[in-house]
């Protein structure tokens, strides 16, 4: 008779067989013409799933929602930008696609996801993208504007760069130029940029830094990357445990927090929050950061890969969490979580 162990091991490769076999038939975006989708949302009235109130010194649970479409094109969401009220959404899938539309609340609770557009990412001059390692993109920040009227980054994996791309009524538009991307790109393969920001404020206000998912082939510590004058210069952040970054979003004072994912056999998905304070994010910096939150797959967590930070109504920090489904949706969800930064408590641990 087998053992408990080899049957879990068992279990576990069948899951991952089926979960990269699905998440490799991605959708074609190459004709896609802008167009309306259907969303359904099915609230998450506690993050922990057993029921039991959050506890943590760091976050207070908002609640969350398990998005669901019947539009073939629909997941893979591994970028977000959200306006400063929370409610006007855009994001970006690693099958070259973006959606827009506008989260809605019950009081500080997310309820629903409206008026939501899907279109494809452009190569220069609007040409689409043909072939699929063009289209991974796989990060998103706002550089200027706002959501409705403004400009983004967008990073992209195996194909690595970085592109500036017009946000307005009509989705994203064709990108209007693309960023020095750092020597060490050539190096990165499938561990390439996952997480991108522009910072807030510090000394370093409104340059963009950047982070990759692994450490490079050598190296036992991430990169990360800051743009001083239009060129990519480096900082270290050191790894603890074996997470990948999978995100980035700054805070008003220059610090940012970085999102993070883990993989066992034995262990399932594991996800982290970790809090990268301003002074380490300069050229040759280490930024080491204090882990604000972990959970593993009692709570209600997927492969979260998009991190966002905006103001409630009455000014408190929210931060969103976005998880991409691998086009897998037997055994993944499309899940959007919130959750209020208790400012204070942070801010008692900073220098």
């Amino acid at each position: 008779m087998k053992s408990a162990s080899a049957l879990a091991f068992a279990a576990a490769a069948l899951l991952l067989a089926a979960a990269s076999a699905s998440a490799q038939v991605k959708p074609d975006t190459a004709a896609l013409s802008p167009h309306p989708i259907e969303v359904q949302a099915k609230p998450i009235v506690t993050f922990a799933k057993n029921g039991e109130p959050m506890s943590n010194r760091y976050l207070e649970w908002r609640g969350g929602l398990v998005l669901t479409s019947p539009s073939e094109h629909f997941g893979g969401l591994s970028g977000l930008i959200l306006g400063k009220d929370g409610k006007s959404l855009v994001a970006v899938s690693d099958s070259g696609t973006w959606i827009t539309g506008t989260v809605a609340y019950d009081g500080d609770r997310p309820q629903a996801l409206k008026s939501v557009r899907l279109g494809a990412l452009k190569a220069l001059k609007g040409k689409p993208l043909r072939k699929n390692r063009d289209r991974d993109a796989e990060a998103l920040t706002l550089a200027s504007g706002t959501s409705a009227k403004g400009t983004a980054y967008i990073a992209f994996e195996q194909n690595d760069r970085i592109g500036e791309f017009p946000l307005d009524k009509n989705g994203i538009g064709a990108p209007v130029r693309y960023l020095t991307m750092p020597a060490d790109a050539k190096r990165m393969r499938r561990d390439g940029i996952e997480g991108i920001t522009v910072l807030d404020g510090g000394p370093h206000k409104g340059a963009l830094i950047a982070f990759s998912e692994n450490p490079l082939p050598g190296e036992k510590q991430h990169r990360g990357w800051i743009w001083i004058g239009g060129q990519p210069q480096t900082f270290k952040v050191p790894g603890i445990g074996d997470y990948g970054i999978t995100d980035a979003a700054s805070l008003a004072d220059g610090s940012v927090l970085i999102l993070e994912r883990r993989f066992r056999w034995f262990d399932g998905v594991r996800i982290r929050l970790r809090h990268l304070a301003a002074e380490g994010l300069k050229p040759g910096g280490t930024a080491a950061g204090e882990v604000l939150l972990e959970a593993d797959s009692s709570k209600e967590i997927d492969n979260l890969e998009a991190l966002a930070v905006t103001q409630g109504s009455r000014g408190e920090t929210v931060v969103t969490l976005l998880s991409d489904d691998n086009f897998n949706r037997f055994l993944q969800r499309t899940l959007l979580l919130q959750f209020t930064l208790k400012d204070d408590t942070l801010a008692a641990k900073r220098p």
